[in-house]
């Protein structure tokens, strides 16, 4: 068919969403658009002349372009033919660094890092942060999935620093969890002698701002206004405890980051449990980093292969120091079995027998049976907690509401009696932990899944003067800092799902306690790092104690959490997480579900029902 009037045959320019491209056809070459957009599995016709695609899509297939009948009269959006050109140089650079045989004569030397980063930055580095730096700037994108504690958020902004002198990168958006926001904005102040403008994004942020800092809940509704900063002027992308987007376009977090990606210079990720579940962790991650042809060659290099291979694989791509490089003293982990009551244990089995007719045949319903691991996991607690349910506060995958239970049930017979029975033996328990350690001048971090559990054991340990952190609470930070530094407060209550990433309190505290745990190894190993970590003073003792009601879905989430971490420890050459799987037993004084989690569930309900 002839073309039309003088101008691009087609026009390939960015859609009013960030994760679509447009394409428009020139008059007289809609039939020749319709043939190409069938190329596209995302592809949506808008009009006869106008396609939408997937912008990951359209970078991955670039080729199918070549067969436009006027490949000479396409017309790019400058940004958009920059991307496309990246994203070939990218998936280059994925083959260079995976090819065992290539020259790593490029790789920066650690000691060029000082002459890099010049006097204007003011910051002492380690050894092995200088490492991570220089090989992270030795890749035109890159991953640090460091052990918690390590310094990551050091390492991330001075690599920004360093391609904001040698690269012409300008602008920084940093995507992290509400905690990290701290750990960012006290760096920049100590790192650099003149601080980044940095800013939270909101309405009121400073448009004129070097940085922006948004945490993942918000990433969603504000993905195309922070596509159009990114793309406004040369940017870098920083997703801190990047394993929150592990879902990759199936998740909320996932596909708004992977939108996002494309539109940044330069691409860093910051994760210290990169892959709690598998080789789908690894993949989606390196997705983000290396979108379009970058990822293809990823997914083909760890086709078929276990989480072992994939990291051996992988590992040109990412940096990482251990929890034995920190050189920090050992931390002692304990784990304590708790004996339930009488009227404690016949709730828990009248509830199991409850929920083993009700699981049996609905092995594949994960939503159901992740409502029964909750209200199991609050038996194990406090049955007191099960008449009364969650709050909206908890994170999505807590929620619960009060335990239904029909009248002349043996269960709704039982449940008539708590209100007699307030004192988990777990809270007596925290009680003593924590009296003894403020005894001694030491104070407690005190972990709990639930927040109603938080709210019962401040009145119980209210004469230490308790902080409390929670979804739901206003004044997060001066609670923590009225932990940091009141003498009379000896105890910070929280929920690894809130305080578990991002905040530092290895300074003021070196006991913590988890009066429950869920199957989630990721989210355990997150926060036991907030009071052992790098910058730790030699010599300190710091002591973990796990608190397990005998008999219950405890002693399934310990074992679980130990393969997992005997596992994540053999995949990132770290034997102190291996460790940790291993607690050594002692005596009382007073939701990341799989495949595998759901198997050790199924078993605990036959063999307590049976």
């Amino acid at each position: 068919m002839a073309a039309g009037a003088a101008g691009p045959s087609l026009a390939i320019e960015f859609g009013d969403s960030v994760k679509k491209a447009r394409l428009r056809a020139g008059s007289g070459y809609e039939d020749a658009l319709r043939r190409l957009a069938l190329k596209f599995a995302s592809s949506v016709q808008r009009s006869p002349g106008t396609v939408e695609i997937e912008i990951d899509e359209l970078l991955t297939n670039l080729v199918v372009l070549a067969s436009w009948p006027q490949a000479g009269s396409v017309a790019w959006d400058p940004q958009l033919a920059a991307l496309a050109t990246d994203s070939a140089r990218d998936a280059q650079a994925v083959a260079d660094r995976l090819d065992p045989a290539a020259d790593c004569a490029a790789e920066m030397d650690p000691a060029q890092i000082d002459s890099v980063l010049g006097p204007a930055w003011v910051a002492d580095l380690t050894s092995f942060q200088r490492r991570d730096i220089a090989k992270l700037l030795s890749m035109r994108h890159g991953a640090n999935f460091s052990v918690p504690g390590a310094g990551k958020t050091r390492v991330g902004l001075a690599v920004f620093h360093a391609l904001r002198r040698s690269k012409g990168i300008e602008r920084l958006l940093i995507v992290g969890p509400k905690s990290c926001y701290e750990s960012w904005q006290e760096e920049n102040q100590k790192c650099l002698d003149e601080p980044l403008s940095m800013d939270v994004f909101s309405r009121n942020a400073d448009p004129a701002a070097d940085s922006l800092i948004v945490n993942y809940e918000r990433l969603d509704g504000a993905a195309n206004e922070l596509g159009q900063w990114l793309a406004a002027r040369p940017s870098m992308l920083l997703l801190d405890e990047a394993h929150r987007m592990k879902l990759g376009a199936r998740g909320t977090y996932g596909a708004a980051c992977l939108a996002l990606g494309p539109r940044a210079r330069h691409r860093l990720i910051l994760s210290g449990t990169p892959a709690p579940n598998g080789v789908k962790d690894l993949e989606n991650l390196f997705g983000f980093v290396w979108p379009g042809h970058g990822r293809q060659k990823v997914v083909r290099a760890v086709a078929g292969g276990d989480l072992a291979k994939a990291s051996q694989v992988l590992r040109p791509l990412f940096t990482r120091t251990t929890k034995g490089e920190l050189g920090l003293p050992p931390v002692t982990t304990t784990l304590r079995p708790v004996p339930m009551p009488p009227l404690h244990q016949e709730v828990y089995e009248a509830l199991i027998g409850r929920f083993s007719a009700r699981a049996a045949g609905h092995e594949g319903d994960f939503q159901t049976l992740g409502r029964i691991i909750v209200y199991m996991l609050m038996a194990a607690t406090s049955p007191a907690l099960l008449s009364v349910g969650t709050t909206r506060h908890e994170p999505l995958a807590y929620r619960v509401p009060p335990l239904s239970v029909p009248e002349g049930t043996p269960l709704f017979s039982l449940m008539q009696d708590l209100p007699s029975y307030e004192m988990s033996p777990k809270y007596q328990e925290v009680l003593a932990i924590v009296a003894e350690n403020a005894a001694r001048g030491r104070k407690t971090l005190v972990w709990s899944t639930f927040i109603r559990s938080l709210n019962t054991l401040e009145r119980v340990l209210g004469e230490f003067s308790p902080a409390v952190v929670h979804g739901g609470t206003g004044d997060r930070e001066a609670q923590i800092e009225r932990f940091r530094a009141d003498p009379d407060c000896m105890v910070l209550l929280s929920n690894p799902a809130t305080l578990g990433e991002g905040i530092s309190l290895h300074h003021q505290c070196h006991d913590a306690v988890y009066v429950d745990r869920d199957f989630a190894a990721g989210r355990f190993l997150q926060s036991l790092d907030r009071i052992h970590r790098l910058g730790l003073a030699p010599g300190t003792e710091t002591r973990i104690t796990v608190l397990s009601s005998v008999g219950t879905i405890d002693e399934v989430v310990e074992q679980r959490l130990s393969e997992k971490l005997q596992f994540m420890g053999r995949i990132l050459d770290d034997p102190a997480v291996q460790q940790l799987a291993d607690l050594e037993e002692e005596d009382p004084v007073g939701g990341g579900l799989d495949l595998k989690d759901l198997q050790a569930l199924m078993g605990h309900l036959r063999a307590r029902a049976a």
